[in-house]
This record gives C-alpha cells, sequence and structure tokens, in this order.
C-alpha cells in the first residue's frame, strides 16, 4: 500500500494529474469558463482560479519547509475566499496562463526540498501539522478531483488505481470521525480488500468498483441505496 508521504509515488502522480487537468482546461472555448461546473454554485473559472490559487499556498508551505520560516498557506479562510471570488472577474486567458505558471512553480518549489526539508512539519489549510511530505498527496487531491469537477468527462476511472486506493484510505479515515458518518463495510468489486466506513459495527455493506466508491465518498457520484454521507472537506 502507498504512503500518502511516499513523494517518490505521489509527484509522479501530482505531474500526471497536472497534465491532466492543463489539457482539459486548455480545451475549454471562453464561454466554457462561464458555464457551470460539477460543484454547486461554481463556474469552471472559480474551479480554475481556485486551483492556481491552491498551487501558490501550497508554494508557501514548500517554501516553509525549505526555509523553517513560517509561511501558513492563507491568513485565515475569508482571505482564501476572497482570492478564489478575485480569480473568477479574470479572463480566460488569464485563467489558463495562471493555472500553468503556478503549477509550474509549485514543481519547482517542491523540486528544491531536500530529504530534511520534506520531514519538516508545517500547517495545513484547517490547522493539522503536517510533514512537508503530505504537501504532494494535498495536491493530488485538487488536480485530480477538480478535472472532475470541469464536468467534461473525466471522472474517478480516470485516476491511477493506486492513487484511489490511497484516496480510499484517506477519505474513510476523515470521514469516520465526522458526525453522521454511516457504518459500513466497503468492499470494491475490483479489489481484494475492504475499508471500513465510520465506526464498528458496521451496519451493512456497499459493493461497487473502487473508482465509483471514491467518487461516492468524496461527492462525485453517486451510488444506488447508499446512506447520507457528512461533508469530506
Amino acid at each position: 500500500m502507498t504512503d500518502r508521504h511516499d513523494t517518490s509515488t505521489t509527484l509522479p502522480w501530482l505531474r500526471q494529474g497536472t497534465e491532466l487537468l492543463l489539457t482539459t482546461v486548455d480545451k475549454l472555448d471562453d464561454d466554457a469558463f462561464a458555464e457551470p461546473s460539477s460543484l454547486p454554485g461554481w463556474t469552471r473559472a472559480h474551479l480554475v482560479g481556485h486551483v492556481a490559487r491552491n498551487a501558490e499556498a501550497l508554494v508557501r508551505l514548500a517554501t516553509w519547509a525549505r526555509t523553517g520560516v513560517e509561511n501558513p498557506m492563507y491568513a485565515d479562510r475569508a482571505q482564501r475566499a476572497a482570492e478564489i471570488e478575485e480569480s473568477v472577474g479574470f479572463p480566460p486567458d488569464r485563467l489558463r496562463r495562471e493555472l500553468h505558471e503556478t503549477a509550474e512553480a509549485l514543481d519547482a518549489a517542491l523540486a528544491q526540498l531536500t530529504p530534511e526539508a520534506w520531514r519538516s512539519e508545517v500547517r495545513s489549510a484547517l490547522g493539522r501539522a503536517i510533514p512537508a511530505a503530505e504537501v504532494p498527496w494535498m495536491r493530488n487531491r485538487e488536480v485530480w478531483l477538480h478535472a472532475v469537477d470541469l464536468d467534461t468527462g473525466v471522472t474517478t476511472a480516470d485516476l491511477p488505481a493506486d492513487l484511489v486506493d490511497l484516496l480510499l484510505d484517506d477519505v474513510t479515515g476523515m470521514l469516520s470521525t465526522k458526525d453522521g458518518c454511516p457504518a459500513c463495510t466497503l468492499r470494491p468489486t475490483d479489489r481484494n480488500r475492504e475499508w471500513q466506513l465510520g465506526r464498528a459495527p458496521a451496519l451493512g455493506e456497499i459493493a461497487a468498483p473502487a473508482a465509483r466508491v471514491a467518487g461516492w465518498l468524496t461527492g462525485r457520484a453517486t451510488l444506488p441505496d447508499t446512506p447520507a454521507l457528512p461533508t469530506w472537506l
């Protein structure tokens, strides 16, 4: 099983997912940016602006890890929301350009990290203490899932199989700590393992392809006869 801190795996995934996202956005015509994404209340311009601003925020974490000088992702949630709303007003050419430029800046910032810097402790946007080695995994979730959210035909079935498994590890762990999380066993039909959601004992079983289960857990797909879930992030 892959660990979320294994940069030898998460960095190649990140580059692959970034290429998918950039290619998908580059194929959009200008009018498509104003159309709805699959995220409620967000256009594709919201989504592209958010991913660009997220890259900038993660560069700040990489800089923190490299220099030892505290440099949080955002001053507060209001800053994050304001940056996204400002980005929505940018013309499509600027959104495309900034998506590329910020992705390149993040790749360069991560390339500067030494083994010691990867072990340095930084904080996520929610204030969780994490090693810098978790930053590529955080960005993987952004680029792969938001490529799906652009609603142009990319689905969770396009994610690498091992990345799907790590996503199942991650999301079940996070959801299981939340109030209202149902207790059930996830048995993907194309895997030889299972995942536990919620607190045991499990009240039921969910069987579907792993990518569909991951889509359901993250709000990107529906499965018949499944319970409601709390918000993942």
